[in-house]
């Protein structure tokens, strides 16, 4: 039987009682029925994860004794910032979840020209709030012991001028030369930035803009994939030319 796991932003040291509140509380009390004596764990974001005793449970907390701190080793070795253009419905949490499940450092929210909304600055905390939790619950899942933040969206030119890393890709369906995963350079990056634009691609001279500042242009293939499956296939297709999924 898996053990349960859960994140929490409180401080966590071997030896320590934990009290979880709220929805954590609920998951475990309610939804899992956990019961006094039972082994779950628990991990903050900082690489170490706890193993930890239920030392008593009611509706609104949970008490909890820690355990020595293991660091499992299911963090990417490449910092990935996957700068992704926003698209509607739920297919911006569906990207971030999978994007979370494979490993990505960060992401940022963009607006480009093709981005036909935006979002009112009254639900702006809201919307960024959801995302990361969203990113919590995939982390819990998955296995990760850190959680990659969600930043407040910004245009897509910004991004590209300030991001830093040591390679950085565009997705980009380009008409000649070898732009595939496998032309990529051999070495391992220890950071990478990835560009992926909305439903409808992203235009010429976002494209220029994103080459000048030393972005190489991708390509993942002869389809053209939808925004919130690009992610997914980058990072897996990267994942192996890094050989973090093929050991």
């Amino acid at each position: 039987m898996r053990t349960t796991r859960l994140y929490t932003d409180q401080s966590l040291e071997a030896g320590a009682q934990v009290v979880l509140h709220g929805n954590a509380a609920q998951h475990l009390g309610r939804v899992l029925r956990a019961r006094v004596g039972e082994a779950v764990a628990l991990f903050n974001g900082d690489g170490r994860e706890f193993a930890a005793t239920i030392t008593a449970s009611s509706k609104r907390e949970v008490q909890l004794t820690l355990g020595e701190a293991t660091l499992p080793a299911t963090e990417s070795a490449v910092h990935t910032l996957l700068g992704l253009c926003l698209s509607k419905g739920d297919r911006f949490d569906w990207a971030v979840q999978k994007a979370t499940e494979l490993g990505v450092g960060s992401i940022v929210p963009l607006y480009s020209e093709r981005v036909d909304f935006s979002i009112p600055e009254d639900r702006l905390s809201k919307r960024i709030h959801h995302w990361q939790h969203v990113a919590i619950s995939a982390a819990e899942q998955c296995g990760r012991v850190k959680i990659p933040p969600v930043i407040a969206p910004m245009p897509l030119m910004d991004w590209v001028a300030d991001v830093s890393a040591d390679e950085k890709w565009v997705l980009h369906c380009a008409d000649g030369g070898d732009c595939t995963v496998a032309s990529q350079k051999a070495e391992v990056p220890g950071s990478a930035a990835l560009l992926i634009g909305p439903e409808g691609g992203l235009t010429e001279g976002e494209v220029s803009a994103a080459t000048g500042q030393g972005f190489t242009p991708l390509q993942l293939g002869p389809r053209v994939l939808r925004t919130e499956t690009a992610p997914v296939v980058a990072l897996t297709a990267l994942s192996m030319q890094w050989r973090e999924l093929l050991g």
